[in-house]
């Protein structure tokens, strides 16, 4: 049995100016919603993850503590249960789903908020990666309801590197020819593979392997960890994956019909209390990128999260980054 709910959202037009049909968004709660419905805390998923990959920043004595406070986790469009390239009908099936963006889903994740869940105060926004993104998207499109937001290794927008970087895990999986330009009848392993394994060099920093912080994983070589990437990857559709793929290249949280491509601006619209942790060794998200962004944030600081583990930083796999990240977030939870 599913271990999610379904927001069935109806006919979506995006700003690709397509009608995704029928478009859903699956989520998950964790917690009890209190009377004065004010312990809400919403954590959207990262890059290729669905909501079971969230609990780990969930465990008991850890500052999201299901305990006390009411989390909602809903899953990002392309990641396979919500709407995807992987189980949506045709026209918009495998290669012909259509782009969708941070705004696209953060507009979603209000309406599934605020009309099915009847919430309409937030006491936190946190998200890792992506997820990142889509909580500085959630602070500038509705400051009036978030009264925080704690974005983990992710930027406002994605810079030119990063793109640049995504552009050659793409590469990678497209020359399998068993892809078949999206249309494939099986997963294209060999691409999957080659994508992991780009992925692999990248997620983590220099310093994570010349230390062997990958032993902290269970993890016994340099190999092993390039074959756990695969195996969390060969988990995905690989349409999936590029979708949202294309979601992370495109994210910027000024291109949307409120702050009409002002980035400042919607910079600037985030009133909310905002801690920013990049991690210094994070080689897709740099800590440069959130420097400039605090800068035109009214109530935001920069708090890098001092780690040799890279983009992972913030997965949860490492106690002393957890313990740093939970400092800050219980005191954004306090004030």
């Amino acid at each position: 049995m599913p271990d999610h709910e379904i927001f069935d959202l109806g006919n979506v037009v995006l700003q690709s100016g397509l009608t995704l049909r029928h478009a859903t968004l699956a989520y998950k709660t964790y917690g009890t919603l209190a009377p004065a419905r004010d312990n809400v805390i919403v954590m959207p998923t990262f890059y290729g993850a669905q909501h079971p990959d969230t609990e780990a920043m969930m465990r008991p004595g850890r500052a999201l503590d299901p305990a006390r406070y009411f989390i909602v986790v809903p899953n990002m469009f392309g990641n396979g249960l919500s709407s995807s390239p992987s189980n949506t009908p045709a026209p918009f099936d495998r290669a012909g789903f259509p782009n969708v963006t941070v705004y696209d889903n953060v507009v979603c994740q209000h309406r599934l908020v605020t009309e099915h869940l009847g919430i309409d105060r937030l006491r936190l926004v946190v998200g890792y990666s992506m997820g990142a993104q889509q909580a500085f998207q959630w602070g500038a499109l509705y400051s009036d309801m978030v009264r925080a937001i704690a974005p983990l290794c992710g930027s406002a927008r994605t810079s030119p590197h990063n793109y640049l970087f995504l552009e050659g895990v793409k590469a990678a999986l497209l020359a399998d020819a068993e892809f078949a330009d999206g249309w494939y009848q099986s997963p294209p392993v060999r691409g999957l593979r080659a994508f992991a394994r780009v992925y692999a060099g990248w997620v983590f920093s220099q310093d994570f392997f010349r230390e062997g912080e990958y032993r902290k994983l269970g993890l016994a070589s340099v190999e092993d960890t390039a074959r756990f990437m695969e195996g969390y990857f060969r988990q995905r559709d690989a349409n999936d994956l590029l979708a949202m793929l294309w979601t992370w290249q495109h994210a910027d949280i000024g291109a949307n019909p409120k702050h009409q491509g002002d980035f400042a601006a919607a910079l600037g619209a985030i009133r909310a209390r905002a801690i920013v942790m990049p991690c210094v060794t994070d080689l897709y998200f740099r800590v440069r990128d959130n420097q400039l962004e605090v800068a035109q944030m009214p109530n935001a600081e920069l708090r890098p999260i001092p780690s040799i583990w890279g983009h992972v930083a913030a997965f949860g796999g490492n106690p002393a980054d957890d313990e740093f990240i939970d400092a800050a977030l219980r005191e954004l939870l306090a004030e």
